[in-house]
Protein backbone atom coordinates (compact mmCIF):
# COMPACT_ATOMS: atom_id res chain seq x y z
CA UNK A 1 0.00 0.00 0.00
CA UNK A 2 1.45 3.56 -0.53
CA UNK A 3 1.00 6.22 1.79
CA UNK A 4 -1.04 9.20 0.52
CA UNK A 5 -1.38 12.30 2.25
CA UNK A 6 -4.64 14.48 1.71
CA UNK A 7 -5.02 18.15 2.93
CA UNK A 8 -8.84 18.89 1.76
CA UNK A 9 -10.20 20.93 5.02
CA UNK A 10 -10.07 24.68 5.07
CA UNK A 11 -8.93 25.50 8.57
CA UNK A 12 -8.79 29.18 8.30
CA UNK A 13 -11.31 30.24 10.67
CA UNK A 14 -9.61 27.28 12.96
CA UNK A 15 -6.84 29.66 14.68
CA UNK A 16 -3.43 28.41 15.15
CA UNK A 17 -2.50 25.21 16.25
CA UNK A 18 -0.40 22.21 15.03
CA UNK A 19 -4.10 21.23 12.54
CA UNK A 20 -3.10 23.97 10.39
CA UNK A 21 0.21 21.82 9.13
CA UNK A 22 -1.46 18.59 8.76
CA UNK A 23 -2.49 16.47 6.82
CA UNK A 24 -6.16 15.54 6.25
CA UNK A 25 -6.34 12.05 5.60
CA UNK A 26 -3.42 10.12 5.34
CA UNK A 27 -3.42 6.15 4.04
CA UNK A 28 -0.50 3.86 5.31
CA UNK A 29 0.48 0.17 6.14
CA UNK A 30 0.88 -0.67 9.77
CA UNK A 31 4.25 -2.08 10.68
CA UNK A 32 1.72 -5.03 11.65
CA UNK A 33 0.64 -5.65 8.01
CA UNK A 34 -2.59 -3.69 8.97
CA UNK A 35 -3.81 -0.83 6.29
CA UNK A 36 -4.35 2.32 8.06
CA UNK A 37 -5.70 5.76 7.77
CA UNK A 38 -5.86 9.18 9.81
CA UNK A 39 -8.94 11.04 9.10
CA UNK A 40 -9.98 14.31 9.98
CA UNK A 41 -13.53 14.47 11.46
CA UNK A 42 -15.75 17.60 10.46
CA UNK A 43 -15.13 19.36 13.72
CA UNK A 44 -11.19 19.16 13.23
CA UNK A 45 -10.71 16.35 15.04
CA UNK A 46 -8.72 13.48 13.78
CA UNK A 47 -9.74 9.83 14.02
CA UNK A 48 -7.88 6.33 13.30
CA UNK A 49 -8.88 3.49 11.56
CA UNK A 50 -7.00 0.01 11.18
CA UNK A 51 -8.58 -2.43 8.43
CA UNK A 52 -8.27 -6.27 9.31
CA UNK A 53 -8.64 -8.78 6.38
CA UNK A 54 -11.91 -11.18 6.13
CA UNK A 55 -9.64 -14.38 7.98
CA UNK A 56 -9.66 -11.96 11.20
CA UNK A 57 -11.56 -12.89 14.17
CA UNK A 58 -12.95 -9.17 14.39
CA UNK A 59 -13.69 -8.68 10.76
CA UNK A 60 -17.58 -7.68 11.05
CA UNK A 61 -18.05 -7.46 14.36
CA UNK A 62 -19.42 -4.44 15.98
CA UNK A 63 -17.31 -2.08 17.58
CA UNK A 64 -18.61 -2.98 20.90
CA UNK A 65 -18.08 -6.61 20.57
CA UNK A 66 -13.93 -6.21 19.66
CA UNK A 67 -12.04 -6.17 23.19
CA UNK A 68 -8.98 -3.38 22.37
CA UNK A 69 -7.45 -1.02 24.58
CA UNK A 70 -7.39 2.66 22.13
CA UNK A 71 -8.52 6.54 23.18
CA UNK A 72 -11.56 6.93 23.81
CA UNK A 73 -12.49 3.23 23.41
CA UNK A 74 -13.51 1.69 19.43
CA UNK A 75 -16.24 4.04 18.07
CA UNK A 76 -16.29 2.36 14.60
CA UNK A 77 -16.74 -0.36 12.69
CA UNK A 78 -17.64 -1.03 9.04
CA UNK A 79 -16.68 -1.97 5.53
CA UNK A 80 -15.27 0.93 3.40
CA UNK A 81 -17.39 3.89 3.48
CA UNK A 82 -16.78 5.78 0.19
CA UNK A 83 -18.85 9.51 -0.12
CA UNK A 84 -17.80 9.57 -3.13
CA UNK A 85 -14.58 11.67 -2.15
CA UNK A 86 -11.25 9.46 -2.03
CA UNK A 87 -9.63 12.76 0.26
CA UNK A 88 -12.49 12.37 2.95
CA UNK A 89 -13.91 8.42 2.73
CA UNK A 90 -13.34 6.34 5.20
CA UNK A 91 -11.81 3.92 2.78
CA UNK A 92 -8.10 3.18 1.46
CA UNK A 93 -7.07 2.92 -2.09
CA UNK A 94 -5.97 -0.41 -3.27
CA UNK A 95 -3.21 -1.39 -5.24
CA UNK A 96 -2.96 -4.58 -7.64
CA UNK A 97 -2.82 -7.63 -5.57
CA UNK A 98 -4.06 -6.25 -2.19
CA UNK A 99 -7.50 -7.32 -0.57
CA UNK A 100 -9.91 -4.38 -0.73
CA UNK A 101 -12.16 -6.88 1.36
CA UNK A 102 -11.30 -4.86 5.20
CA UNK A 103 -13.27 -4.47 7.89
CA UNK A 104 -12.47 -0.66 9.61
CA UNK A 105 -12.51 -0.42 13.12
CA UNK A 106 -11.69 3.53 14.60
CA UNK A 107 -11.67 5.84 17.47
CA UNK A 108 -12.26 9.17 17.64
CA UNK A 109 -9.92 11.90 19.39
CA UNK A 110 -13.48 14.33 20.22
CA UNK A 111 -13.78 13.04 23.52
CA UNK A 112 -13.82 14.96 26.96
CA UNK A 113 -10.52 16.39 27.38
CA UNK A 114 -10.02 16.46 23.48
CA UNK A 115 -9.62 20.04 21.81
CA UNK A 116 -11.97 19.95 18.62
CA UNK A 117 -10.43 22.77 16.20
CA UNK A 118 -13.58 23.55 14.56
CA UNK A 119 -15.61 24.05 18.04
CA UNK A 120 -13.15 25.41 19.71
CA UNK A 121 -13.13 28.35 17.39
CA UNK A 122 -16.95 28.36 17.43
CA UNK A 123 -16.96 28.89 21.29
CA UNK A 124 -14.10 31.52 20.97
CA UNK A 125 -16.00 33.32 18.64
CA UNK A 126 -19.18 33.43 20.68
CA UNK A 127 -17.16 34.47 24.00
CA UNK A 128 -16.98 31.47 25.76
CA UNK A 129 -13.55 29.81 26.34
CA UNK A 130 -14.44 25.95 26.83
CA UNK A 131 -11.92 24.27 25.41
CA UNK A 132 -9.20 26.06 27.43
CA UNK A 133 -7.83 22.63 29.17
CA UNK A 134 -8.21 20.43 26.74
CA UNK A 135 -5.48 18.96 23.98
CA UNK A 136 -5.22 18.44 20.90
CA UNK A 137 -4.41 14.81 19.84
CA UNK A 138 -2.09 15.56 16.76
CA UNK A 139 -1.16 13.30 13.60
CA UNK A 140 1.87 12.07 16.07
CA UNK A 141 -0.47 10.74 18.99
CA UNK A 142 -2.95 8.86 16.72
CA UNK A 143 -0.31 7.29 14.61
CA UNK A 144 0.80 6.01 18.13
CA UNK A 145 -2.99 4.94 18.91
CA UNK A 146 -3.08 3.24 15.39
CA UNK A 147 0.02 1.73 16.12
CA UNK A 148 -1.08 -0.36 19.30
CA UNK A 149 -4.55 -1.09 17.59
CA UNK A 150 -2.57 -2.98 14.94
CA UNK A 151 -0.30 -4.40 17.42
CA UNK A 152 -3.60 -5.48 19.28
CA UNK A 153 -5.00 -7.07 16.34
CA UNK A 154 -1.95 -9.07 15.34
CA UNK A 155 -1.95 -10.56 19.12
CA UNK A 156 -5.29 -12.09 18.68
CA UNK A 157 -4.17 -14.31 15.69
CA UNK A 158 -1.18 -15.47 16.74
Amino acid sequence: MQTKEYSTKDKSTWGEGPWQNEPDKVQYMTEQGFPALIVRNHGGALCGYVGVPSSHPWFGKGYDEVDADVHGGLTFADHCSPNGNEAEHICHTVEAGEDDKVWWLGFDCAHSGDKVPAMDALYREKGINLFSGESYRDVAYVKNQITELAQQAKEVTE
